[in-house]
């Protein structure tokens, strides 16, 4: 049983023209044998995109990309000849399988923030899918928003100042602060803006806001 903190000032930065980048997990050159993974779970970004901005045509493979949109829009294509813009309240889905190309470039009407998490597949080599579902979200309450495979769930909360959630029960958590703050708890100090719970083995927690917070609660499994 554990609860570790991955304060968002000591993840991996990257920064370049119109992009700003900070990795939960080892990422390109920010290699770190201990930070490889946690369950299912292999790259948690935190991205903001300066309008028009983006990532051209890459390719990924066998994994499953979670798209949550913060603020702004992304505006999203691929080789199986989809194009769809992300916003606020709605949650994307790529899943790579057997291989597919696409692209994420800010909308024009100023930056985008947005949240990226890869998954490993229940199975490798399957046809490429892709959704875009819009999430219900219940204020002050933890939402179901996504269910990946059979090993990762996502719930999204968004809080106001001293509403209190029950984080679910899995043996492991990953806990994302995506805006705002928890107050001091049992847990720790309290977590500010891009700051993350990893917990293991834990149940029947709780969070406080200390303000308006949105809080991205991944359960998962081994």
């Amino acid at each position: 049983m554990s609860v570790e903190i991955r304060r968002g000032t000591d993840r991996y930065l990257d920064r370049g023209d119109g992009f700003f980048t900070r990795h939960s997990f080892s990422f390109g050159g920010h290699y770190d044998p201990e930070n490889v993974s946690f369950g299912p779970l292999v790259c948690h970004d935190d991205h903001r995109l300066k309008a028009g901005r983006g990532f051209p045509d890459h390719e990924h493979r066998d994994v499953e990309i979670v798209t949550w949109v913060l603020s702004g829009s992304l505006a999203h294509a691929d080789s199986e000849g989809r194009s769809t813009v992300v916003r606020p309240g709605q949650v994307q889905v790529l899943s790579a399988g057997s291989g597919v190309t696409h692209s994420e470039i800010a909308g024009p009407e100023g930056q985008v923030r947005f949240v990226q998490a890869w998954l490993t597949p229940d199975e490798p080599g399957t046809p490429p899918a892709y959704s875009l579902t819009d999430a219900d979200l219940d204020p002050g309450r933890l939402s179901p928003v996504v269910t990946v495979g059979s090993r990762a769930a996502l719930l999204v909360a968004r809080l106001g100042a001293g509403d209190t959630v029950t984080l679910p029960d899995a043996p492991l958590l990953h806990v994302f602060v995506a805006g705002g703050a928890l107050t001091r708890s049992s847990l720790a100090e309290p977590l500010a803006d891009g700051d993350a719970f990893r917990i293991t083995d834990e149940q029947g927690l709780t969070v406080t806001a200390a303000v308006p917070t949105e809080l991205m609660v991944w359960a998962l499994h081994r």
